[in-house]
């Protein structure tokens, strides 16, 4: 008898508050990603841009944010905060995920409630789409540089949320992204994805290459953690038997 195929992992999500609508579709082990019901779909914006000359020109604001699409992944994320869909993209890219976000926030206040929010409809999706933790590797690891900035991430799917993130950030922004929202966002991740996650910068100069470097170790240790264990389908990783 055939064994059945794993179930996809996947899931979309819609998310509206007085301070942000998000709609996302989650894919976390790539390839297609489910089409979203939406009732009133956000589309990326249109940017219009003065040139010194006085000239007026305007673009897709899509071609300014993380889009990336390949045999094995679909990345599309839009945010409002740039740098914000930057961090996103690289966590999506090495995780292995399929990924389209939008998000429309109340920018004009400040950047908070946009990246928070952003967040938390993540990682409620990210728990969604795991499902039952049967079967899996259960903890990740890793550490990953970039040029002189190195970081750890590790990470349990205890269903039991706490983080403790320390990236050891010294600017006030990094683009458009305030720098005490980065590990704000991670926490807010941990939370509603009902995760154990400690992560550290351990060393480097640039704040750009700090925060990137922890979110890339995030992503690969999500991708050691979420593995399916050939010959345990079905078993909790855990003594209490339930997670």
């Amino acid at each position: 008898m055939a064994t059945p195929p794993p179930r996809p992992r996947s899931t979309i999500l819609n998310r509206a508050t007085n301070e942000t609508k998000i709609q996302l579709s989650l894919n976390l082990d790539g390839g297609p990603l489910e089409e979203a019901q939406e009732e009133d779909p956000i589309t990326t914006t249109t940017t219009s841009n003065t040139q010194p000359n006085g000239s007026s020109t305007s673009e897709d604001a899509k071609s300014q944010h993380a889009t990336q699409s390949s045999a094995s992944q679909h990345i599309d994320i839009d945010s409002g905060v740039g740098f914000l869909d930057h961090m996103l993209h690289a966590l999506a890219k090495h995780a292995g995920w399929s990924l389209r976000l939008r998000c429309r926030g109340d920018l004009h206040i400040d950047d908070h409630h946009t990246s928070e929010d952003t967040l938390l409809a993540l990682g409620s999706a990210f728990k969604t789409a795991l499902g039952p933790i049967t079967g899996l590797a259960r903890f990740g690891s890793a550490y990953c540089p970039l040029d002189e900035s190195l970081s750890r991430a590790v990470i349990d799917l205890s269903n039991r949320p706490f983080s403790v993130i320390d990236l050891g950030l010294k600017r006030e922004k990094i683009g458009d992204l305030s720098t005490e929202m980065l590990p704000h966002c991670l926490a807010s991740f941990a939370q509603a994805a009902g995760v154990t996650l400690h992560i550290d910068c351990l060393r480097g100069e640039n704040d750009h290459h700090r925060a990137e470097s922890a979110f890339k170790a995030l992503a690969v240790a999500i991708r050691m953690a979420t593995q399916r264990v050939v010959g345990r389908e079905g078993e909790v990783p855990s003594t209490k038997g339930v997670l």
